[in-house]
């Protein structure tokens, strides 16, 4: 009798460790996600998993950028947008779904301490490594005066994005520039790119303004929601 009340009690307690084990193990997990949801607000959300097929390539989480290497804040290539935003974007993917077309994104929220990084970078005229990729035409002094470097960015308030179309097999349209290249070229009206790239700009432009958002008349790439709903909030938190 003894062995046996021994066994039901040895038996007792081997349920309760693991059943105690798998509620710790899941209290970790959880916690982890919890963490993770709580470092940005409730009011964002990451965009790859509200809009059908996006392509995420955030270009100023690594060093493919005008700058040459990862800026401050961006401590994970994610695309993170306010949830009016990001529903609206959902939208134009599925506008353009029919059409065997993708979005793909360069960048999305940004945060304030991003937008120092690049004034700072903008002032130090010994740096310049991108140069010949980005701006090959223009002198480096004038970024702020030309209006592609600012002291405040929209994309700050979380309901702007640079982005482009591309064909389901991830390859980008023809635009007639690079994302980021600094230049007259890259104007939403210029005239000196091919007529294929004019149409796939016009594509893209009247794409997002049927779905709220607005142009930036010297990025192509570059487009805000209309209706945003932080007009006066500039956000600061890191991108994990």
């Amino acid at each position: 009798m003894w062995d046996e009340d021994q066994k039901r009690r040895g038996s007792t307690h081997l349920a309760f460790a693991i059943r105690y084990s798998l509620i710790a193990a899941f209290m970790v997990v959880f916690g982890a996600q919890a963490a993770l949801a709580q470092e940005w607000p409730a009011q964002f959300v990451d965009a790859a998993a509200i809009v059908p097929g996006l392509i995420v390539d955030i270009r100023y989480a690594g060093a493919h950028n005008f700058v040459g290497r990862p800026i401050d804040g961006y401590e994970a290539p994610r695309c993170l947008l306010t949830q009016t935003a990001a529903a609206a974007l959902a939208a134009v993917a599925r506008d353009l779904a029919p059409r065997g077309l993708l979005l793909k994104v360069f960048d999305c929220y940004r945060p304030t301490r991003a937008v120092a990084d690049f004034a700072r970078w903008a002032h130090d005229l010994n740096d310049l490594a991108g140069k010949a990729e980005f701006y090959p035409a223009v002198d480096k002094r004038t970024l702020f005066r030309d209006g592609y470097i600012a002291k405040r960015s929209n994309h700050s308030r979380g309901s702007t994005v640079d982005l482009t179309l591309a064909q389901t097999s991830r390859s980008e349209l023809d635009m007639g520039t690079p994302f980021d290249f600094f230049g007259p070229r890259s104007w939403t009206a210029a005239k000196t790119i091919s007529a294929t790239a004019r149409t796939n700009r016009a594509l893209l432009a009247a794409s997002m303004r049927h779905r709220g958002f607005r142009p930036y008349e010297k990025e192509w790439w570059h487009f805000t929601l209309s209706h945003e709903p932080f007009l006066d909030t500039y956000f600061n938190f890191p991108i994990r």
